[in-house]
This record gives structure tokens, C-alpha cells and sequence, in this order.
């Protein structure tokens, strides 16, 4: 169920129905950060979404598209952090039940919104495996609906409708940016971007600690996410089959990049452009300053996963 790559129609119904939901984010500039890449970047800021985060534009049309059933018995996911808050923000705004399991290890910052948001925590072991054998047991307990962070059509639509934004704001964009963790953003960036502009490059940037998707996309095969180690804590998750295959179909490139430039890049966002963003969101503009002569007098948008660290 909802294991179907959605299409660029399915993220304009999406973004229909949840504009009431969401924050339209601002796009933000800055001459020196240009100055410093030699490129003009346009930052769509997700770090100013409900909940902290792109995820809530993914959850909140989840939500709205569960049947009155569904709705009844409440929705449950695992996640470390901001798929988590989103999920329990948008079905508190619902007034729907949320049960979440996130792994003793996840920030305390993301425990404390989820909590403040009313949803039901269950702690489990910081693995892939401990994580879904939890989850089980709470949907057998309760008979919630699963929604899952990344491995869903109706999430990655909803992701999708952050690039739909800063296109129609900005249609002069040569290249789209984005991080990959589970790839449910860059899978609905890369399908938006596509499809409004086919001749627009999508490039994701990823840690080189936590280089599985890279590997995935330049390989036959679906590499797991074996013990990465990063400060983008966002960004630890492996990709499904289904993002995967939209990413090969969509994506043009994947950068990693260094931990030092991943935080050379989240201090100068926040110095120069007084914004906080969680490390996994410096990533592509890691990605660009490792690699200047990609995006070189290129206009570049990309896309802010988030604000939560």
C-alpha cells in the first residue's frame, strides 16, 4: 500500500490540500555566501516549517488522506526526530492518536517536541531492527496506521510540494539541491523539479560517513546503512527500493562530503544568515562548496530540510 512512485499530479493535489495545513516557507538569499561559491543560491527555508521541518508538509497530507477508520485508531511511525514531531503535530491537529517509537538515542530536543506535542513515546534499541520490531508491537497493540518516513507515495508527494514552491517562485533555477537520508525529500524534489522544468539538474549532497545511498545509486544493488557516522543526525537512514528507483530516474548526481564542510557550511548559514539549521540541512551547501566548479555562475535553489539540533 502506497508503495507507488507518485507523480507530479499526485504533489499538485497534495499541495491542494495541505496549503491550509503548512507554512508557504520564505526563500532566503545571501550576497556574501554567493560571494564566497561564486553562484547564485536560493535557500527555501524548511528550518521555518510547523514542526521544524519539511517532514510536516509529508505528514500532514498522510494524515488528511487516512480513511475516518484509520483516523480512529490513530497513526504510529518510528523516527528519530523530525519525522516524529511532524507526525505527532499533524495528527494532534487532527485530533488524531500518535504513537511513536524513536531510539533512545535521538536528541532530546526532538523527544521534547514530540512529547510537547502529545504523542505517545516508546523507546527501543538505536537499530533499524529494534526500531521496526517496536513499531510492530505498538500497531498490533493498538491497531494504528503505519506511516512510514520515507517508503510511502503520499509522503514523498508531500515532500515534493517544497520544490513546487521555490519553482514557481524562482523558474529560473538551473539546478536543484537537497540532502538523502531515506531519500523521501529528494525522491518529491526530483519528481517536481523534472516536471517543471525537465532540463533542471537535481543533485543531492550526502556525508561521507553515511554514504549509502551514493553507493546505491551508482550500483545495481540497494546498500543498507551500516553504522554511519555524522553530525547529520537526519541523514542516517537508508533508502527504499521505491526512493531508490525515482531517485535513478530523477537524479542526476550525488555529492558526499567531509564532516569538516558540513560544518563549515551549517556555521556560515547561521553567521552570515542568522538562521538556525540542523546539520543535515548545511549538506548541500557542503556539497557546493567541495565542489565549486559543478555550480560555478549557476543560479542553485536548496532546499533547507530543517531547523531541530
Amino acid at each position: 500500500m502506497n508503495k507507488i512512485a507518485p507523480v507530479f499530479e499526485d504533489i499538485c493535489k497534495a499541495h491542494d490540500l495541505i496549503k491550509p495545513l503548512i507554512h508557504r516557507t520564505p526563500v532566503m538569499t545571501s550576497r556574501l555566501i554567493n560571494n564566497i561559491v561564486e553562484a547564485e543560491l536560493f535557500f527555501k527555508c524548511e528550518n521555518f516549517q510547523k514542526a521544524g521541518a519539511f517532514k510536516f508538509r509529508g505528514a500532514s497530507h498522510a494524515i488528511a488522506l487516512l480513511t475516518k477508520e484509520e483516523a480512529s485508531r490513530g497513526v504510529a511511525t518510528h523516527s528519530s526526530g523530525n519525522h516524529a514531531g511532524a507526525l505527532a503535530l499533524a495528527a494532534a491537529n487532527k485530533g488524531i492518536k500518535a504513537y511513536i517509537v524513536m531510539p533512545e538515542t535521538a536528541p532530546q530536543v526532538k523527544i521534547d517536541a514530540v512529547k510537547a506535542y502529545g504523542a505517545e513515546i516508546t523507546f527501543c534499541k538505536p537499530t533499524l531492527e529494534a526500531r521496526e520490531e517496536t513499531l510492530k508491537l505498538v500497531v498490533e497493540r493498538t491497531g494504528a496506521t503505519f506511516i512510514h518516513p520515507y517508503d510511502n507515495s503520499r509522503i514523498i508527494a508531500g515532500q515534493g510540494t517544497a520544490c513546487k514552491e521555490l519553482l514557481e517562485e524562482y523558474p529560473n533555477l538551473e539546478i536543484i539541491m537537497a540532502p538523502v537520508g531515506g531519500g523521501g525529500l529528494l525522491s518529491g524534489t526530483a519528481i517536481s523539479a523534472k516536471s517543471m522544468k525537465p532540463e533542471i539538474k537535481v543533485i543531492a549532497g550526502e556525508p561521507k560517513g553515511a554514504d549509502d545511498a551514493f553507493r546505491s545509486f551508482y550500483s545495481d544493488k540497494l546498500f543498507p546503512s551500516v553504522n554511519p557516522k555524522t553530525i547529520a543526525d537526519g541523514l542516517l537512514t537508508s533508502l527504499s527500493q521505491l526512493t531508490l528507483s525515482i531517485i535513478r530516474k530523477n537524479v542526476d548526481d550525488i555529492l558526499t562530503v567531509t564532516e569538516e564542510s558540513i560544518k563549515q557550511a551549517q556555521k556560515l548559514i547561521m553567521e552570515r544568515m542568522k538562521i538556525l539549521v540542523e546539520p543535515s540541512s548545511a549538506v548541500p551547501l557542503a556539497a557546493i562548496m567541495e565542489n565549486r566548479e559543478i555550480f560555478s555562475g549557476r543560479k542553485v535553489g536548496i532546499i533547507v530540510s530543517g531547523g531541530n539540533f
